[in-house]
């Protein structure tokens, strides 16, 4: 597409088709129109930087109301930061971290925790993603042991990597399992809107007023251009949060425009607007692919904006080139893969009609 000028701004060219979508990830969105519009507020002026500026102040009273009165927020630019700044706040130096097998910290971050943190990370099965109270506790007792790395901390992601929510009283369960062994409690949030609307729950509800420790909330999957936060329930729980995340990187200058993002979304309702709105979409794509015929099959249940679903190879690898998925699992079968979709805030049910008519398609050839 050859790059043009936009009408908002004649001087700025445009490198993509805007008419594009995509089920890949809820990271290939735009940012929500308010979102934009509250970075725009926020670039009059001169205000004091690293965090000393109205905006900061604000969000940090809009987290302590959904997240407790004690809640210390730290906004960071990137999900993964906020994971490392978290989990590291969370354990000494010398322990290590319990997750799920298909934990996103374990497998899409580079190694980010274990280079920047020095922290160990141990996986337990997770079958449908949702992690046993009583594998925390054998893991923990058996890295009890003089060689071993003790287990500092137990992370959890909501909602999962396989599109499934961890229950109220399943995070209760967790939680207090791993605080009666000593074992403080993160959650990676980086879809914990989703989450949240899946059960009619608050933020708080399902972390911090639970007893979590620590929360990575995302902005960025939820209507967000770069915007993350870490809240920490309160200031006895991670202590060295501030510290930490200075060194680990994540220390904005110009705070405002991270704050500005995230007070957009979490000051009034446009969280669970933005999450809503990509759960449903993904509930209309999973009752369109039940109708594709024997050949396409939901593989998990569909809670969140997440939708996995096997079909055969050749029909993904064609579908995706025209509207672009994730191939989760390439050796599902014989002949067939598992492919993951991702709704977004702004997925249409024109988007869904329009990937279940090419798959349809490539399904026919």
């Amino acid at each position: 597409m050859t790059a043009t000028p936009t009408e908002e701004h004649p001087t700025a060219s445009v490198r993509h088709d805007p008419a594009r979508r995509s089920f890949a990830s809820d990271n290939a969105a735009g940012m929500h129109p308010e979102v934009l519009a509250a970075l725009v507020a926020a670039n009059g002026g001169h205000v004091a930087s690293y965090g000393a500026d109205p905006y900061t102040a604000a969000l940090d009273d809009v987290l302590r109301a959904h997240f407790g009165p004690a809640a210390v927020p730290a906004a960071v630019l990137t999900g993964t930061g906020a994971n490392v700044v978290a989990l590291q706040a969370l354990t000494h130096r010398w322990e290590s971290v319990l997750c799920s097998e298909h934990a996103h910290v374990l497998h899409d971050e580079g190694g980010a925790l274990e280079h920047v943190g020095g922290t160990k990370l141990i996986p337990l099965p997770a079958g449908d993603g949702l992690i046993d109270p009583a594998d925390v506790e054998r893991a923990v007792r058996r890295a009890r042991g003089p060689m071993a790395a003790p287990v500092g901390a137990l992370t959890l992601t909501q909602s999962t990597e396989l599109g499934t929510v961890y229950s109220a009283a399943h995070l209760r369960e967790l939680v207090g399992v791993a605080h009666g062994l000593g074992v403080r409690v993160h959650v990676d949030g980086a879809r914990l809107a989703n989450a949240a609307v899946a059960l009619g729950a608050g933020l708080g509800e399902l972390t911090t007023l639970l007893g979590v420790d620590a929360v990575s909330l995302g902005g960025t999957k939820n209507g967000g251009g770069i915007a993350e936060v870490v809240v920490v329930r309160e200031d006895a729980a991670a202590p060295g949060l501030a510290r930490l995340r200075k060194q680990s990187l994540q220390l904005v200058s110009k705070a405002r425009f991270l704050s500005a993002q995230l007070l957009a979304l979490f000051e009034g309702d446009l969280w669970l607007r933005n999450a809503a709105a990509a759960n449903a979409a993904a509930a209309l794509l999973a009752r369109g692919l039940e109708d594709l015929g024997s050949r396409v099959r939901l593989t998990r249940p569909v809670r969140a904006n997440a939708v996995f679903a096997s079909m055969p190879a050749a029909v993904a690898e064609r579908a995706a080139e025209r509207v672009p998925f994730f191939v989760w699992d390439p050796d599902h079968g014989p002949g067939t893969v598992e492919a993951r979709f991702v709704a977004s805030f702004d997925t249409t049910g024109g988007d869904v009609s329009a990937l279940l008519g090419v798959l349809g398609e490539e399904l026919a050839r």
